[in-house]
This record gives C-alpha cells, structure tokens and sequence, in this order.
C-alpha cells in the first residue's frame, strides 16, 4: 500500500512518504475538470428520511441534538478499519458510504413550535485548482487516495438536507449528543424498532442475498473439505457473495464444524471440516443500505445425517416451529424464547439428560436468547430501553430472528458421549404482520429431509 505526507506523524511509516516540490505543488493545482454527480442522483431512502427525522424532532421538542456518523478507527499503524456510519445517522440521512467519517447530522430548533431543521455538517470535497493539495495528498480524504466525494451542492441534492463545512461545526452551542446521550441513544434505537416497506424490502433482498451465499457454500463443500483450513473457505465463499451483491457481510461469519459449533461466536474459523460431524453456519449480507440479514444452518458435511445428529436438530427444529408460532402483533417480545426453551427443556427431560423440565438448568446446553431485532444492525435496536424491546409487546412491522440452539460441549460430564461435541442452531429471520409472521428466509430448507435433497441437488448439479 503507498503512503503520503498527509497523516499525522505518529502515523507516518517513512517508507513511502516524499515530500512534495514547489514545483509539482503548484503543476498539481492546474490543468483538472472538475467534474459533477449526475443530476439526478438521490440516495435510497431520501423519501423516508424527512418522516424519520420528524419523528425524533417530536420526542425532543426545541432541542439541539447531534448525530455523529462517526470516526475512523487505526486497525494498524496507518491502516484504518473499513469505515461504516453509525446506523442512526444513516436511518436519518440515508447516507451509508466510507466517506462518511466525521461527519454530523444537527437538528437545529427552528420556530416557536419545537420542530426542528435538519442540517449536514459534511467535509466537502476540495477544489483542485484552489490551492488545496488535501485532494492528493491526504490518505483519509483525498480524491487520489479514497475516491470521489460530493461537494456542498451534490450532498444536498442527493440527501435533501441543507448541508454546510464541518468546520462551522464547532461554531455551534452545545446540544444532545447521540454519542454520549443515553435518553437519545434510546430513542433512536426505539424509532428504529418498527420497519417502514422499504426497510422490509431492504432486509428481504439481504436475506434474498444470504440464500444465495449459503447455495454457494454447499456448493463449494468439497474443495473445503480438502482443504486444512475448510472453515476459512466456507467464510470466503460466502464472502464472496457478500461482496459482490451488497456491502459485505453484516457481522462476523460464524463457520463452525464438529464442536467449533458449541462455541457461540466462533469466528476464528480456522479449523478442518470432517465428514462426518456439522457444520454451523450463521452469516448474513449486508445490502449496500446496510440492512442485514441473519441467518443460520447446521448442515451435516457428508450430505446426510446421522442418527443421533437429526435428534438434536429434529429438537432444536420443533423449538424453532414453537417460537416462530409465537410471533403476532401484541405478544410480549419474550413469548417466542419461552416457547422455544419450553420444548428444549421438555425434549432434554424426555431423553433423561435433565432430571425434570422444571427451573433453568437447560440453559447449561442453550445459554443464549433464542432471537433478537433484526435491521440496520444484526442486534438491532440495542440501546433501547427494557420497557420498549425486551419487555415490550411485538407490533405489525417488526422484524426479528427466532434461532434457538443446543450446544453440547465436547468435555461435559453430564452427557452421553454421543451427544458431547454436537452444537445445533437453526435461525430465521421473520417480519411481524398483522395475524402472524412471515417467514423471510424460508427459501433456505429447514427440515432434515429438505436440508439432505436441497444439497444433494446442489452437489450433483
């Protein structure tokens, strides 16, 4: 990777930074067109964002408040992170690109009736023939460096939003700050709880784009299977198409074979797949809006399952069919997780690993929630108060995952040795409607037959 001058010096790896001539400073100002988005060019959600700006301004009557896209981060040296604006800020501006960093949304009290102006505080792109070398000679920003930015002009064209230079940003009087403001933390993630059409549509061409990466990744079984570290290849087969048809994946993929799958998070996928144990894959594509998918698959790696391995997935299905069928405007958001954990439990009592299906000792073998909100982020809505999710009653708009789990650890005692080491989890994404839910990711088959045909057909074809 090449460097510059531009970066602060801690920054600076002295390998590839030149210093810059007089001469070619002043060569480098002349002779550019400066060159114009088109006209038309809007972004996505420019037609929802003035409601969802509304919708804050009327929860904060007359006040300031800031919403930061958020800053770039070092991964090392003088290596950033990708760059994804925070979730609220693209909600409100439908701005979701790498260029974002730093920039602020403000809603600015305007009138005697508490509303509020929305207002950009954006770093412009810069004129080359003006004497500002930042366009070739900043890493972070510059044209050369990290592409094309809009101008003042082009951002308020594609927004819709006023939009001003973020250097008058600390011209303002102090106001709400998302970053730092729990109550406006909340709210936001509490607007975000239900989903307008547009955003189910986002989130159904998300999952649309997850089926077709776990297609992909039965198809390319048998090179993983060869290779020493198949996991790995699972994850960027799927990657892959993560890329190719959105943003990337919207959260870390978990590809874990034989008991990898036992460890919730397990995204170090650095392991060797067996033929005869699963593989749990839980991955979903990210859009170019960034609503995400979340969907997971225990898929035996010979094509077929094994006896006691369609047991544990025949349970964890029958959890799963029992949550989902919770699912309806007025439930309480719990119902569907205390339906699934009533069938674990009962199914654990029957094969004689819990003495009784009472209490919780069941959680030693599903310690998770069985699901969560799901949209801009793959837990979305996070910061909103208990009183809103958690304990809150599910609406028409809604859109959650249902994924309960059985994680048998390979060194516990109190199991079969045919059980230990075996860790199931099957997961769904869903849209709340008006008598029920509606099944988003039912493309992907769910039943231990329908699993076996679906990658015989894949694998033969």
């Amino acid at each position: 990777m090449a460097g510059s001058d531009a970066l602060p010096p801690r920054l600076h790896t002295g390998s590839h930074d030149l210093p810059v001539s007089p001469e070619l400073a002043e060569f480098m100002r002349t002779g550019w067109t400066e060159g114009t988005l088109p006209s038309g060019a809007r972004v996505p959600a420019r037609d929802m964002t003035p409601a969802r700006r509304g919708r804050l301004s009327a929860r904060f009557p007359g006040e300031r408040l800031l919403v930061p896209a958020g800053e770039l981060k070092v991964r090392s040296n003088d290596c950033d992170h990708r760059f994804r604006p925070h979730s609220a800020y693209a909600w409100l501006t439908g701005l979701t690109g790498e260029d974002q960093h730093g920039h602020v949304l403000v809603l600015e009290p305007s009138g005697p009736g508490g509303g509020h102006e929305a207002v950009l505080y954006i770093r412009p792109r810069p004129v080359r023939a003006g004497g500002d070398d930042t366009f070739y000679r900043d890493r972070r920003c510059g044209e050369f460096w990290v592409g094309r930015r809009p101008d003042l002009a082009e951002a308020e064209r594609l927004t819709g939003v006023r939009c001003v230079h973020l250097d008058d940003l600390g011209l303002l009087p102090p106001g709400r700050d998302a970053s730092s403001d729990p109550s406006l933390a909340a709210a936001l993630s509490e607007l975000r709880l239900v989903k307008d059409p547009w955003e189910v549509g986002e989130l159904q061409r998300a999952v649309d784009h997850t089926v077709a990466g776990f297609e992909d990744v039965v198809r390319a079984l048998p090179r993983a299977l060869a290779h020493p570290r198949g996991e790995r290849w699972i994850e960027g087969v799927f990657g892959l198409r993560a890329r190719l048809e959105g943003n990337g994946t919207g959260y870390e993929t978990i590809a874990a074979s034989g008991a990898h799958a036992c460890v919730l998070h397990w995204t170090r996928n650095d392991g060797r797949l067996d033929p005869s144990e699963l593989l749990l894959l839980d991955a979903g594509v990210e859009t170019d809006t960034l609503y995400t998918a979340d969907v997971t698959r225990t898929l035996p790696l010979s094509g077929r399952f094994s006896p006691v391995q369609r047991r544990v997935y025949e349970l964890v299905l029958a959890a799963q069919e029992a949550g989902m069928a919770a699912l309806r405007p007025g439930a309480r958001f719990r119902d569907f997780h205390r339906a699934c954990m009533g069938v674990i439990a009962e199914g654990l009592a029957d094969w004689g690993v819990l003495k009784d299906r009472e209490g919780d000792r069941h959680r030693r073998y599903t310690l998770c929630s069985s699901g969560h909100m799901l949209g801009l982020d793959v837990h979305d809505c996070a910061r909103a108060r208990a009183e809103a999710y958690l304990e809150g009653i599910l609406e028409e708009g809604q859109v959650l995952t249902v994924e309960p789990g059985l994680y048998f650890q390979p060194g516990d005692g109190t199991l079969p040795a045919e059980l230990r080491g075996i860790g199931v989890r099957i997961e769904d994404d869903l849209v709340v409607t008006a008598d029920g839910a509606r099944l988003m990711s039912g493309a992907l088959p769910r039943t231990p037959a329908a699993v076996e045909e679906w990658m015989g057909s894949l694998l033969e074809g």
